[in-house]
């Protein structure tokens, strides 16, 4: 037991766990401003009335879902820049670089 406990000390895993937890919750946070308030503002200007994640066209019977492919994209580089400027912001960065402290 004591191995373990000086093993969950010296690797961070608590902060591990932290982060994993936290990761969650802003994926969710991230989910809700895309498909709640970007998404219907595009799909607004783009002519999909539903909704973005629901515009698509039909090429015989193949249904090309456009919308849900670009909410995917948005939902990616809206999680990039908060990653992004959360870890600027945090200064961790340089964490591993002592020489730019």
């Amino acid at each position: 037991m004591k191995g373990f406990l000086e093993f969950i000390r010296s690797q961070g895993v608590a902060g591990l766990a932290v982060g994993f937890i936290l990761g969650g919750a802003v994926a969710k946070l991230v989910a809700s401003l895309v498909n709640d308030i970007i998404n219907p503002i595009l799909g607004f200007f783009l002519g999909a009335v539903a909704g973005l994640k629901d515009a698509f066209f039909q090429i015989g019977n193949a249904k090309i879902m456009w919308g849900s492919f670009v909410n995917t994209c948005i939902d990616f580089l809206v999680v990039s820049l908060v990653v992004y400027f959360g870890v600027v912001l945090l200064g961790l960065n340089n964490a591993n670089n002592p020489e730019k402290k």
